[in-house]
C-alpha cells in the first residue's frame, strides 16, 4: 500500500490534461455499454453538465462515428437543472445535453432524461418523486458522472446538503450562481433555483466517476478526497462508496498531499525545486525565515531526509535562500554593465527583441505591467501579440456609449453622419430585443472588438511601445461570437508561427494561468507551444537563442518556489501599472465575465503581485511592495 493512500479516502487516478483523462474515462463507458449489449440488457448512465464533461461527451461521439459505438440500449438520467428554465433556453441542460452530446450519436430520446425546469413548483415533490423511481425502475444507475464545484457541490447539492437527500428544488449557493454567470448575461439572469438527484441517490448508482480540471478545483478536491466526510463539503460524501474514483488533472491534483508535500507519502526525487518547495513549506508553516530553520525543525517537519542526503539545516538553508533571493531582478531583459553570477536571464545581447503574448487585450498590462514597462525603459524593443479580440468581453451597454460619442462627435463637426446613425438604430434595435447569450450581429462584434483594440493601443502607447510592434492576431479559434470558442486549428498555430518568424525573438512572455475559467488562455498556450515546436523541430532560426517565460496574475500565481524569475515594484511603480490597466476602461466597473472573484481585475492583480512580496518578506527575503513572478519553461 503507497503511503500516499494514508491521506486519500478516495481512489484517485491523475493524467497530464483533461483530453487524456476523457478519453480513458469515454473507454470505460464504451465498454460497459458494449458489455450490456452482449447481456441483451439497457446501460444506465447518470450524467453531469457544465464544462467539466464536455471533453468527455466529444470523445463519446467521436467513438459512436469512428468506431461504430451505439447507444441504442443506453438510458440516460441527468443530475439537474435550473428552475425555472424552458429547456430550449441556450442556458439549459437539456439544451446542453443535446448540443454536446444526444445530437449526435444513436440514442432514442425518450430514454434521455433531464429534471424539467418548467414544471409547476407545486408540482416539484411530486415530479421529484416520480424521477426518483423512473431510476429504479431502470435498474439504477450503472456508472455516475459527476463535476464537483468550488465550494464542493455535487449536482446541485449545496453545502448542507444531508447524505440521506434525494431529488428536490434547491437554492443556489451564491458562489455557483457566480461560477455559473458566464452562461447569462448578468449574475441577476442566472436562476436562484434548481432541482437536483440528491446526495443518497448519487451515492446509490453502482460506478461513480467525478470529474475536475483546472488548479482552481485543487483545494476543494483536497478537502473531498483527504478531509472528514461532513455537509459543508458535499463531495466528501463519496468517500462512502465503494466503487468512486476521481479523475483529476494535473492542476486539479496540485493540491493533494502526494504532490504538495510528497515527502510525507514516501520517496522523493530530491530536485533543486522540489527541495526549495519542501524548505519554504517548512518555514511558511512554521512562520520562520529560512535562515532560522533548525535541524529539529527539519526532523519534526518529516524532512530529516534532506539532511541525511545534502548535510546540515544550515547548509540547505543557505542553498535554498540564495537559490531564491537569485530569482529578484530588477533587469528581466538581463543586465549588460555587469556580470551577475546566477542571474535568471543572459547578459548579451544587450537589447533583447521581446514578444508578450497576451491572450486578451489586457493580459499583458494586468499580469506583468510592471516587467512590461521595465522592459522598455531598458531599452528592449518590445512587441506586444494581442492572440484574441476579446470581443465578447464588452457589454452592450459600453457599446451604446460608444456609438453615442460618434454620433454626437459627427454631429457637432458637421460630417456626414447617415451611416454612424444607421449603425447606431440598428445596434439599439438589436440590444433592445436581444435574448441571453444570443450571438451579437457582425457590426456590434466588429463595434466591440474595435474598443478593446483601441484601448490596447493606447495601453501600448502608454508604456511608449511603438505603434509597428503591435500586433492584434485576432486567432481563429476565438471568433464565435460566442462564449463556446471552436478548437484551435492550422491557422491560429500559423500566424502565430509567422509573428515569432518576424520578431526573432530572444524572449517571448506569455500566460500560463490556466486557472482562466473560459480556458482562452490555455488555448492560446498550446497554440504558441504547437508553434514553437514545429519551429524548434524544423531548426528554425528565428527561435534559436529565444527563451520563454510564463506569466500569471489575473486569475492565480505562481508559488514561490516554482519561480525562476521575480521583478520587484516600488510604490510607484504599482501606481504607474494601475493607471495602465485604467486604460481598459471597457473592463472596469463590472467586468461582462467576472468569474467567482467579485474583484476588479487591477485590483486583483495588485492583491496577488502584494502576496508574492510577501511571501518573499516571510521566508526572510527582501521586502518589496509588489513582485510579479514568472517561471522558465521549456518547449
Amino acid at each position: 500500500m503507497s503511503l500516499a493512500d494514508s491521506f486519500e479516502k478516495i481512489p484517485v487516478q491523475v493524467f497530464e490534461n483533461d483530453k487524456l483523462a476523457s478519453a480513458n474515462v469515454a473507454r470505460e463507458i464504451s465498454d460497459l455499454i458494449r458489455q450490456k449489449q452482449k447481456e441483451g440488457r439497457p446501460c444506465v448512465l447518470g450524467l453531469a453538465t457544465g464544462s467539466t464533461p464536455k471533453a468527455l461527451y466529444k470523445e463519446l461521439v467521436r467513438l459512436h462515428r469512428e468506431e461504430g459505438l451505439s447507444f441504442k440500449n443506453v438510458i440516460t438520467f441527468n443530475l439537474d437543472e435550473y428552475y425555472p428554465i424552458e429547456p430550449s433556453a441556450p442556458q439549459s441542460y437539456h439544451n446542453f445535453m443535446n448540443v454536446n452530446l444526444f445530437n449526435h450519436i444513436d440514442i432514442d430520446k425518450d430514454n434521455t432524461h433531464v429534471p424539467d425546469g418548467t414544471i409547476d413548483k407545486n408540482d416539484v415533490r411530486s415530479y421529484a418523486a416520480t424521477y426518483e423511481k423512473k431510476i429504479e425502475l431502470a435498474g439504477g444507475i450503472d456508472y455516475q458522472v459527476l463535476g464537483i464545484g468550488l465550494n464542493g457541490h455535487i449536482g446541485f447539492n449545496e453545502p448542507g446538503s444531508g447524505r440521506h437527500s434525494t431529488t428536490r428544488l434547491v437554492a443556489l449557493d451564491n458562489t455557483t450562481r457566480l461560477a455559473n454567470a458566464y452562461e447569462f448575461a448578468s449574475i441577476s439572469d442566472v436562476p436562484r433555483l434548481a432541482i437536483t438527484v440528491g446526495i443518497n441517490t448519487i451515492l446509490k448508482a453502482k460506478c461513480i466517476v467525478l470529474l475536475a480540471w483546472g488548479q482552481r478545483k485543487a483545494p476543494v478536491i483536497r478537502e473531498s478526497v483527504e478531509g472528514n466526510v461532513t455537509d459543508y463539503v458535499p463531495a466528501s460524501f463519496l468517500q462512502e462508496h465503494g466503487n468512486c474514483t476521481f479523475i483529476l488533472d494535473e492542476g486539479a491534483a496540485e493540491e493533494l498531499t502526494r504532490f504538495k508535500s510528497p515527502w510525507l507519502t514516501g520517496e522523493v526525487e530530491w530536485t533543486t525545486k522540489q527541495i526549495r518547495k519542501a524548505v519554504c513549506t517548512m518555514a511558511l508553516s512554521l512562520n520562520k525565515p529560512i535562515l532560522m530553520l533548525t535541524a529539529n525543525d527539519y526532523n519534526n517537519f518529516g524532512l530529516s531526509d534532506l539532511m541525511v542526503k545534502f548535510g546540515s539545516a544550515y547548509d540547505i538553508n543557505l542553498k535554498v535562500f540564495n537559490g531564491m533571493r537569485d530569482t529578484i531582478t530588477g533587469w528581466p531583459g538581463g543586465k549588460y554593465s555587469e556580470l551577475i553570477p546566477r542571474h535568471p536571464e543572459r547578459k548579451e545581447p544587450k537589447s533583447k527583441r521581446v514578444i508578450i503574448f497576451s491572450p486578451h487585450p489586457d493580459d499583458d498590462i494586468i499580469s506583468m505591467g510592471g516587467t512590461f514597462i521595465r522592459l522598455h525603459e531598458q531599452g528592449h524593443e518590445v512587441h506586444v501579440a494581442y492572440q484574441t479580440s476579446g470581443n465578447i468581453a464588452v457589454s452592450d451597454e459600453f457599446v451604446m456609449r460608444q456609438i453615442d460619442f460618434a454620433v454626437e462627435f459627427d454631429r457637432i463637426f458637421g460630417i456626414d453622419n447617415s451611416c454612424t446613425n444607421s449603425i447606431w438604430q440598428d445596434a439599439q434595435n438589436f440590444i433592445k430585443s436581444k435574448k441571453s447569450l444570443q450571438k451579437d450581429t457582425d457590426d456590434i462584434r466588429a463595434i466591440k472588438g474595435l474598443i478593446r483594440r483601441t484601448e490596447a493601443r493606447a495601453t501600448c502607447r502608454y508604456v511608449g511601445i511603438k505603434d509597428e510592434h503591435i500586433h492584434f492576431q485576432n486567432l481563429p479559434f476565438y471568433e464565435t461570437g460566442l462564449v463556446e470558442k471552436n478548437p484551435p486549428g492550422e491557422e491560429d498555430i500559423r500566424l502565430t508561427m509567422e509573428l515569432i518568424r518576424e520578431v526573432k525573438p530572444h524572449q517571448i512572455f506569455a500566460a500560463g494561468d490556466f486557472a482562466d475559467p473560459h480556458g482562452t488562455h490555455k488555448v492560446c498556450f498550446d497554440v504558441l507551444m504547437e508553434a514553437l515546436k514545429r519551429l524548434k523541430a524544423a531548426e528554425d532560426e528565428s527561435i534559436k537563442d529565444c527563451r520563454l517565460w510564463l506569466y500569471r496574475g489575473a486569475w492565480a500565481e505562481w508559488d514561490p518556489w516554482d519561480v525562476d524569475m521575480t521583478i520587484p515594484m516600488s510604490p510607484d511603480q504599482v501606481i504607474q501599472k494601475r493607471n495602465g490597466i485604467f486604460i481598459h476602461q471597457s473592463q472596469k466597473d463590472g467586468v461582462v465575465f467576472q468569474g467567482s472573484d467579485s474583484r476588479e481585475f487591477w485590483q486583483r492583480a495588485e492583491e496577488r503581485n502584494a502576496a508574492t512580496a510577501e511571501l518573499y518578506d516571510k521566508l526572510g527575503l527582501p521586502k518589496y511592495a509588489a513582485l510579479e513572478a514568472f517561471v522558465q519553461w521549456t518547449y
